[in-house]
């Protein structure tokens, strides 16, 4: 997150790479996809659910295009399928946001995922197939900025964990049992049975 903002060409055109720039920065030009925006289900964000909204970006200079998680919005409990109303600039534009993994599965039932905008998951390549879109193997969390701010998206995404210190603590408690069951062993294999032979 400390290196420089990537740019639409510099985006990694392979999963290896996509990999490795995760969580990095970066400043995207190019015009949103809105027939193939995609509504996920069943998130919640403060104890209420609802949709994040996923629309694909046309990066400019012929770059492909990258599949952005613009934000979170409530779902209508009184219709599942009413979506809300999103405002996507049909001109150029510039997103700024984080480069992340795909967003995370939830279990759905066995059977062909349905094709509509409200879905419960989305499968990178699998989409890339159905949309005919050149997307890259990755996806873009939006950030707020002074365009934005005011779309009705929520952008509080989950900050990727990297506290290594509970990891100390896992080490340090298998050292422990390593050591008891060594302390054990040397105690009922070697000492006992030599002091019952003495008796």
């Amino acid at each position: 997150s400390q290196l420089p903002t990537l740019q639409g060409a510099e985006l990694a055109p392979d999963a290896p790479g996509a990999a490795a720039q995760h969580y990095r920065r970066v400043r995207l030009q190019g015009r949103w996809v809105p027939e193939r925006t995609v509504y996920l289900e069943n998130r919640t964000l403060n104890g209420q659910a609802g949709f994040i909204v996923i629309t694909p970006l046309e990066l400019d200079a012929g770059a492909g295009h990258a599949i952005v998680q613009r934000g979170w919005v409530a779902r209508d409990f009184g219709d599942r399928t009413r979506l809300p109303a999103l405002v996507s600039a049909s001109e150029a534009i510039a997103v700024e946001g984080i480069v992340a993994p795909a967003p995370s599965r939830l279990f759905e039932f066995a059977g062909p995922a349905p094709g509509g905008p409200i879905r419960q998951n989305l499968d990178l390549a699998a989409y890339a197939t159905e949309t005919g879109l050149a997307l890259r193997p990755l996806t873009i969390q939006q950030t707020d900025d002074a365009i934005n701010r005011g779309d009705g998206l929520l952008r509080q995404w989950p900050r990727p964990a990297v506290d290594v210190h509970k990891h100390y603590g896992y080490a340090a408690q298998w050292f422990a049992l390593a050591a008891l069951i060594t302390g054990l062993y040397v105690w009922f294999q070697l000492i006992a049975p030599r002091i019952r032979a003495r008796r």
